[in-house]
């Protein structure tokens, strides 16, 4: 109900403005005719028309020039009492009115110095300006009850509008937030999608190429060996098919049904891994130093994404090149690296050089994610990862990553 007059007395501020004059001019001419028992009464009304009419011309400036409009209804209020008209409510009514929407429209400090401006020349005026004497309690107490009400009641008004204000800004901060940390979510998964789907295809393709390349190659010199390498071309690509499936099936809805999709690689698959470069013509040696320790998911499909994605990149642009590949397990933190000793870049991207009896297609500059997808991977869990040349030639990738040990419990039921 009151958010009704509320909204109603802000969209029609004339019609409110005009009714408040009329009535208060009204009060005010009945204001006129009161007086004490015995006490002399105007007979001639037109002073307290002309106070009347000054004093509503004030409120009229109450919304716009809240301090005019408050010392203009003042020096009203003083005039009347000045004429030995009786400060009532009737005649204050008026300046009432103008305090109260300076409370409204103004500071706490601003309201309080007009207001206790207004109670020191009123209570001075009637008291010592009085022609007809009336009584102490009606000269001093009542006018400060008086401004006091309206004050009160506009500070009121003023603080719970400055609460709702706070708290409409807080909920608009809080929807913000809310949208922002949402984009963000949708952000950073879309990027780890994208890095899984580069890691997959770009690791069994690469894989593929090469193993279509030598076995087109060895077509006519050695079959036995096409046959087999046709063989592990047929493993490669339905290991790619499984690992698109699992990965694109992070996309679907959770009430959408289908076969139940294979966990998340991690370095217990490295061996398949290595016997898959293998079978593309790449030899990699696997060494693990310190003593193995189990890690959370997420820095497991880690390492292995960074290793599957060096070797990829040393299968597509160092076919016969030498690959090692060291796990170092310390007190806090593995580290892996993986080095080739060809003689040209072997892991950027955007430096390949294609294999030997292989169609050569220059590389575009500024192509390929490789880098920036391991890094990122190194990074989202803590971790660091450097790449570059080798003194002695070759290329070499290495990365830090933290360890996240089970409890205790899980690290003895862990076989």
């Amino acid at each position: 109900m009151n958010t009704a007059i509320e909204r109603y007395l802000a969209d029609h501020p004339r019609v409110v403005d005009t009714v408040t004059v009329v009535t208060l001019f009204v009060l005010f001419i009945v204001g006129a005719r009161i007086t004490l028992p015995g006490a002399t009464r105007h007979e001639a009304l037109w002073p307290a028309a002309i106070i009347a009419v000054s004093a509503c011309a004030g409120v009229l400036l109450s919304r716009s020039r809240p301090r005019t409009a408050v010392v203009v209804t003042t020096v009203c209020a003083l005039t009347a009492s000045a004429l030995g008209y009786l400060v009532t409510a009737l005649i204050l009514a008026p300046a009432m009115v103008a305090i109260y929407w300076l409370a409204i429209l103004t500071d706490r400090r601003t309201t309080r110095v007009y207001c206790l401006g207004m109670i020191a020349t009123l209570v001075t005026t009637t008291t010592f300006l009085d022609p007809l004497d009336h009584p102490l309690l009606l000269k001093t107490v009542a006018p400060i009850a008086y401004v006091l009400v309206p004050v009160a009641s506009g500070s009121a008004r003023r603080m719970r509008r400055a609460y709702l204000d706070a708290v409409h800004a807080r909920a608009e901060f809080a929807e913000r937030t809310r949208e922002e940390e949402a984009r963000h979510r949708v952000t950073e998964e879309r990027m780890r999608i994208a890095r899984e789907l580069h890691d997959v295809v770009a690791h069994h393709l690469a894989l593929a190429n090469a193993q279509a390349t030598t076995a087109a190659h060895l077509a006519r010199s050695n079959p036995e060996q096409t046959r087999r390498m046709l063989t592990d071309l047929t493993d490669t690509t339905s290991s790619a098919l499984r690992e698109l499936k699992a990965t694109v099936g992070l996309l679907r809805h959770a009430d959408d049904v289908d076969a139940p999709l294979e966990p998340a690689p991690g370095l217990s698959r490295l061996p398949e891994l290595i016997d898959a470069v293998r079978s593309a013509g790449v030899e990699v040696v696997l060494t693990t130093t310190g003593r193995e320790r189990p890690l959370s998911p997420g820095v497991d499909l880690t390492a292995y994404r960074i290793v599957q994605e060096a070797l990829t990149n040393i299968t597509k642009h160092a076919v016969g090149a030498t690959a090692s590949v060291l796990l170092a397990y310390s007190a806090d933190r593995l580290t892996i690296t993986v080095t080739n000793n060809a003689g040209v870049t072997a892991l950027a991207d955007t430096s390949a050089r294609p294999p030997a009896n292989a169609p050569t297609h220059p590389p575009a500059p500024g192509v390929g994610f490789g880098l920036i997808g391991m890094r990122e991977r190194a990074q989202s869990v803590g971790g660091n990862l450097e790449a570059g040349h080798r003194p002695e030639g070759g290329f070499e990738v290495s990365t830090a990553l933290p360890l996240y040990p089970q409890p205790p419990e899980e690290e003895e039921r862990t076989p």
